[in-house]
């Protein structure tokens, strides 16, 4: 068994970031109650499979918080955040951010299904963004065209269909009908790409196999 479908079956532990003390505990009193989920103190944070950060909108401090988070804990996270711009996206994705939800999301099944997700390799960034993302990633390569480009020969025939849909921007259950794969197979691939040639998330491995022309 790989350890995507270890982390599946076992619980999965989260700390939550928030820049105000109501913040931060309401959250944390809401994920204790979640069937699978285990919450852990800041000061074991070097133990936890995700970062749950909630905040208003993406400010200064906010920007700080996350990159701190991205350089302290260095896990993926889930951002919780009702305003957020597009241009903003890409920043947010550089701090590890593999998933944006609304407040507003967090109250039914949503965001435990969105942990998991993140604990396994996966994301959940919105659809209707990741073509602007996309293109700003590729603005980013083009001013350093000397960086060592993704090679085709470094991804299966399956793990470039699966990054061509990511890339159209279709979900996860989206992904595995179209490819006649269950859903754990898809997020286990996307694990695989992401793992092996160290990618921080899928929308970084996607935006690499555009770049090199791969899909």
């Amino acid at each position: 068994m790989g350890l995507a479908e270890v982390l599946v079956e076992q619980t999965i532990r989260v700390t939550v970031e928030a820049l105000d003390s109501l913040t931060q505990m309401g959250m944390v009193a809401y994920l204790e109650r979640l069937s699978g989920v285990r919450v852990l103190p800041r000061n074991r944070a070097s133990e936890v499979d995700v970062v749950v950060a909630a905040f208003d909108h993406l400010s200064a401090d906010v920007v700080a918080a996350l990159r701190r988070v991205a350089s302290e804990i260095g896990r993926p996270v889930v951002l919780i955040i009702d305003d957020l711009k597009d241009d903003e996206l890409l920043l947010a994705v550089e701090c590890r951010v593999v998933a944006v939800l609304p407040r507003t999301a967090i109250w039914d099944d949503m965001l435990p299904r969105i942990v998991r997700t993140a604990a396994t390799g996966g994301a959940a960034l919105p659809p209707d963004r990741l073509g602007e993302l996309f293109a700003h990633v590729e603005r980013l390569w083009q001013l350093v065209p000397d960086r060592r480009g993704l090679r085709p020969t470094e991804l299966t025939t399956r793990e470039i269909e699966v990054l061509r849909l990511i890339a159209e921007g279709r979900e996860t259950a989206e992904i595995a009908d179209k490819l006649c794969y269950s859903e754990r197979t898809v997020k286990n691939i996307i694990y695989g790409i992401t793992r092996r040639l160290n990618f921080r998330n899928r929308s970084h491995a996607v935006a690499s196999a555009l770049r090199a022309g791969i899909i």
